[in-house]
């Protein structure tokens, strides 16, 4: 039952002192570092704290911005630790997820993790609907317009292939057989 340390900063001019200094006392056998953005997903130095945490030891940082890029990121790290029977600390926080308390501040961490991605999803489909109301249409524009759609037609009445059609009036040819509603091959009847 081991404590595991993690120490990140983010710029090359960040002196990590402070937060070895809290690690130490917390008696870390072992830390890890990294010199990397929050946002940074590649942290090696994660990946082998992580790696070296067994069942019963504690993953420790000093601070929660140390440990995860956002509230999503922390809460699935810390979950992940949880799956493999490691705890999580936070120093600076007082978190402790080996305590009922530190477990119980943890769920609600991943409620207010849930009800932000309920938010955003609410906001988009709002968003998404007021565009309609004012007559955009979402996706992208069409490569095949109504004006080069009603050429295609006049080539291929005139006999010509839809490769040829497409050639024409510059588009590929599968987005001619799309915008006709023709889902075949050159022999389609048209």
């Amino acid at each position: 039952m081991a404590n595991i340390g993690y120490a990140r900063v983010s710029t090359a001019d960040q002196d990590p002192a402070l937060q070895l200094d809290a690690l130490a006392k917390a008696d870390c056998e072992r830390v890890f570092q990294d010199q990397a953005s929050g946002a940074k997903a590649d942290r090696p130095g994660l990946a082998a704290a992580i790696a070296f945490a067994r069942a019963g030891d504690s993953l420790v940082v000093w601070k929660l911005d140390r440990l995860g890029r956002s509230l999503p990121h922390l809460i699935e790290t810390v979950n992940m630790l949880e799956a493999r029977g490691v705890g999580f600390r936070s120093l600076t926080e007082a978190i402790d997820t080996t305590t009922p308390g530190g477990r119980l501040v943890f769920h609600i961490f991943g409620a207010l993790g849930q009800f932000e991605r309920d938010l955003i999803r609410e906001r988009t489909r709002a968003g998404l609907v007021a565009a309609v109301a004012r007559g955009r249409k979402g996706g992208r524009t069409p490569v095949v317009t109504e004006d080069k759609l009603r050429r295609a037609k006049a080539l291929l009445a005139q006999g010509l292939t839809v490769r040829e059609a497409a050639a024409r009036i510059k588009v590929g040819k599968t987005a001619l057989y799309a915008a006709l509603g023709v889902n075949g091959s050159e022999d389609a009847d048209l």
